[in-house]
């Protein structure tokens, strides 16, 4: 079920069941589409900062196994069919952008056109992230559809442990890739009206 239905969009990100989270009291967060053709989320992680592994910022570029670390990520699903798009959001400002056909049948956007926009501010008791990417360059993509969205985020604390938090939890595993878990939805602007 659909948690909402807009061009504008809230939610809880939720801690999967395996997930090690002492020191996260948990993580907020929001997407707006605008008619420009860009699509901002912004992510809040609410804990101790200092007890956990935030990257160090460096010069935006794209790197993968972004996952492995603390970062961000957001799955955008079309509303009719398998195929979706990837993005992970490093604190660093470092970035990784993939378009899959089907659940996990695809691979890395080289193209340097795709790069998000990342501003990230760190206080001692939260962190914000908060990323713009231009959907009008992701040709799956059309004015004026519903997208499904899935938010999610690693993140590493200061023992290295990782904890796993998403919209929704469908599997035993932390599987951000499943179809269940994209569980926003977003209805884009119509720029062609």
């Amino acid at each position: 079920m659909p948690l909402t239905r807009s061009t504008f969009a809230s939610a809880v990100l939720i801690s999967h069941a395996e997930s090690p989270d002492p020191v996260i009291c948990g993580i907020n967060a929001k997407v707006d589409g605008s008619e420009s053709g860009a699509l901002t989320v912004s992510y809040t992680l609410i804990a101790d900062v200092h007890q956990l592994l935030v990257p160090v910022s460096a010069a935006p570029r794209r790197i993968d196994g972004l996952w492995r670390h603390t970062c961000f990520e957001m799955f955008l699903g079309m509303q009719d069919g398998p195929t979706y798009y990837e993005f992970n959001f490093a604190p660093s400002r470092e970035w990784a952008a993939y378009r899959f056909r089907a659940y996990r049948d695809g691979g890395p956007i080289e193209n340097e056109v795709v790069a998000p926009s990342i501003s990230v501010e760190q206080l001692t008791d939260r962190l914000t992230l908060t990323a713009t990417i231009r959907i009008d360059r992701l040709p799956l993509i059309q004015p004026g559809q519903t997208l499904h969205i899935g938010l999610s985020a690693v993140i590493e604390a200061a023992d290295g442990s990782l904890s796993y938090w998403a919209l929704k939890h469908p599997s035993e595993r932390p599987d951000f890739h499943h179809p269940s878990s994209f569980a926003m939805e977003l209805d884009l602007p119509d720029r062609r009206a």
